[in-house]
């Protein structure tokens, strides 16, 4: 769902950047060791749509979760963002590194004028599947 609204974004004309959660957090990892981070970000905060996949798949540390936090919070009102996660929003806590306080920070920015979906029953990759 979230590649069909990219898609439907950029065929009305929006930049679009599909990144997963771990690959943003690598990605601004690396750039703030090498010096440029400032640089990198942009790439993250200048698209009209951001679709964020994968949010909580992988644990994020300290670092990881505060960087995460830059692109949602300079984005919270200036731009897109879809994001992608099988958690529930009482169980984000763990994703960044329990830090309730961030964490709070993070859904208080998205939440703001956000519409949430949520998807129940099986997977769709799973449809094709023979029971054994």
């Amino acid at each position: 769902m979230s590649i069909a609204l990219g898609h439907a974004s950029c065929l009305a004309g929006h930049s679009v950047l599909f990144a997963s959660a771990i690959d943003i957090i690598n990605t601004l990892t690396a750039a703030r060791n090498a010096g440029r981070l400032k640089e990198e970000l942009k790439r993250y905060l200048r698209p009209v749509v951001l679709l964020v996949d994968e949010l909580g798949y992988l644990p994020i540390d300290k670092t990881g979760a505060d960087l995460l936090f830059q692109v949602i919070s300079q984005r919270y009102e200036h731009g897109s963002i879809i994001l992608t996660t099988n958690k529930i929003y009482k169980k984000w806590a763990p994703i960044f590194n329990n830090d309730s306080t961030l964490t709070s920070a993070i859904l208080d920015r998205l939440l703001h004028h956000a519409e949430t979906v949520g998807i129940e029953g099986d997977s769709y990759r799973m449809k094709d599947r023979i029971e054994v």
